[in-house]
């Protein structure tokens, strides 16, 4: 067995740079974030009803303000900023409290218990650095927003108002108690005084009555002090008027809102769908698990006819492209070897790729041998074409001197305007890893050593059976042919790593997904607009393959083959008998 050979063309793309930088890689990721457009959808419905639900729950709002400048109680209202200024945090909660509402609902004439529902559409805030209260009131109808908010103001300021008499009450009233003694006193002293003629109990009791009126009159200028103060608590600066409009947003505002949120939640969804994802999605995501080129993507094909698997229309350009790029790649041209398979699963999409890049060689003037190395449920042989009236070798007996695969037998097959190719059918055996290491299958393969052939090995598939690791080491390349929405990132990177580890070179994947759109019927043609730039150079190789086709026959007439070995009514050649002995020196034909 050979040392592992690395494929490096898809680790660098011409001239060394990489086949996906970051831009490349941003562009694909967005691509499939847009595979996802059940997700993106449903979370644009979701902002949409949110955003509906929102702008409807809400209805038409009315804002109205009113704005209060608040001060301490002063002797001066028209004096400057006083010393002790107020608390805006209490003044603001005390403005919302049970209270004030009360009050508001006095203003209204409404009953105490709808006080509680009353506050519910007042927001109270205060500037900064202001002593200012905002009175802000929300309700369905502006005129009754505008009437509750000054509503408030006025309970606000009464409230204070009382809070400041109270206290000027309560001042009053404690100081007239501390009077009240002085009083008594002073009336004594003057009782004393008229009593007394002269000596020095009369300037005694003088000075006493002076110090007492004294002291009576300091207590009356306190107390027509604080009976002096202003109690308003502040002014209105601002009085609510009625609004003209509804505030918020509105509800084309909210659904225009949860339109773009919606996408925003649906990207993350796709995104995080997308990381968890195990299938790849893109032609880039199996480039980047094989770390090999996608040579080409099958368009979709309803399958009408199953058993019908030479492809027609786009279908089988994009197999003739597949098989010039791979006629052309420098490591497949010098030994021309090539084995198809699949990850895991059936091989009815590799078994339909190596039959049509078997055609296409052919089509390209080359000699292809098919080999079917699928020996655990062969099914080619019944579902290609061969020439009438000629019953293959290998239907009569269990072929080859021992009966076991690969026989010395085979099956010339009928590819339409292709042209003809060789086929080597599969068989059941009992010791499949022994017949596919064989001499026979490996002189088999080496028949691509031979001027102008080109090998094609059919094997199940490599995670499901290791027959397709066991010829690894014999061919020259392999492709990998699955379908990028069904496939597990972690089988192409095992893939790679069971095809590199025995040996092999990856030279590509061909991508495939069944289902869809359909092609032209038999005998139909595609339409023009989808036919690719290389109609006429597919057709050119189509009539050189034609050409030397003919000249092969012209050979075998000279050489006196029979007439009846081939198709006469037709241009397509049918079937070629071969002499047995042409799997031992690899060059006899016949």
């Amino acid at each position: 067995m050979s040392a592992p050979r690395e494929d490096t063309r898809a680790a660098a793309g011409p001239g060394g740079t990489h086949p996906y930088d970051e831009p490349d890689q941003l562009r694909d990721q967005f691509r499939q974030l847009l595979r996802y457009r059940l997700l993106i959808v449903c979370g644009i419905l979701l902002g949409l009803a949110g955003g509906g639900w929102l702008g409807l729950a809400a209805n038409e709002t009315y804002i109205a303000t009113a704005e209060v400048t608040v001060r301490t109680p002063t002797a001066d209202p028209f004096a400057g900023t006083p010393v002790d200024r107020v608390a805006m945090g209490s003044e603001r909660r005390t403005a919302v409290s049970d209270l004030v509402a009360r009050r508001a609902a006095e203003e209204l004439g409404l009953a105490p218990e709808a006080a509680p529902g009353l506050g519910r559409g007042l927001a109270v805030t205060n500037p900064p650095n202001t002593e200012v209260l905002r009175f802000a009131y929300s309700a369905g109808d502006p005129y009754l927003a505008a009437e509750r908010a000054n509503a408030f103001v006025t309970a606000y300021l009464g409230n204070r108002r009382a809070d400041a008499e109270e206290t000027i009450a309560h001042n009053v009233a404690s100081l007239e108690a501390q009077r009240e003694p002085l009083l008594e006193r002073r009336a004594e002293l003057e009782g004393d005084i008229d009593g007394l003629a002269g000596g020095s109990g009369y300037d005694t009791a003088v000075a006493d009555l002076s110090t007492v009126t004294g002291q009576i009159s300091e207590i009356n200028a306190q107390i027509s002090s604080l009976r002096a103060l202003d109690t308003s608590g502040g002014r209105v600066i601002t009085e609510a008027g009625v609004p003209g409009s509804p505030s918020g947003p509105g509800l084309p505002l909210l659904l225009g809102l949860g339109y773009i949120v919606g996408i925003g939640l649906g990207l993350l969804a796709a995104w995080v769908r997308l990381v968890f994802d195990p299938t790849v999605r893109s032609p880039g995501d199996v480039t980047r698990a094989l770390r090999a080129p996608v040579l080409g993507v099958l368009p979709r094909t309803g399958r009408d006819h199953p058993d019908q698997l030479l492809a027609e229309g786009r279908l089988a350009e994009e197999y003739r492209s597949v098989a010039f790029r791979l006629a052309y790649d420098e490591s497949f041209a010098q030994r021309r070897r090539l084995l198809v398979v699949a990850p895991r699963g059936t091989i009815e999409a590799p078994l339909a790729t190596s039959v049509n890049l078997s055609a296409a060689f052919a089509e390209m003037g080359m000699d292809p041998l098919l080999v079917e190395a699928d020996l655990r449920t062969p099914t080619l042989t019944e579902q290609l074409r061969h020439a009438d009236g000629v019953r293959p070798g290998w239907a009569g007996g269990p072929g080859g001197a021992d009966g076991g695969w690969p026989g010395r037998v085979r099956v010339p097959i009928d590819a339409g305007e292709s042209g003809i190719f060789d086929l080597v059918p599969g068989r059941r055996v009992r010791n499949v890893p022994r017949a596919l290491t064989s001499h026979a299958a490996t002189r088999l393969i080496g028949h691509a050593d031979t001027k102008g052939a080109v090998v094609v090995v059919l094997a199940p598939a490599v995670l499901s059976y290791a027959d397709a690791i066991a010829l690894v080491d014999r061919v020259d390349g392999v492709v990998v042919v699955c379908d990028p929405s069904q496939v597990r990132r972690d089988d192409l990177a095992r893939v790679r790593e069971l095809v590199v580890g025995a040996g092999g070179l990856l030279l590509g994947a061909v991508l495939h997904s069944w289902g869809g759109g359909q092609e032209p019927a038999r005998g139909e043609t595609a339409p023009a607009e989808e036919a690719g730039p290389q109609d006429g150079y597919h057709a050119g190789r189509q009539a050189a393959g034609t050409a030397v086709q003919r000249q092969r026959d012209g050979d075998r007439r000279s050489r006196g083959v029979p007439p009846e070995y081939r198709d006469v009514g037709s241009e397509t050649l049918g079937l070629r008998v071969l002499d047995p002995s042409d799997l031992e020196d690899g060059s006899s034909r016949q």
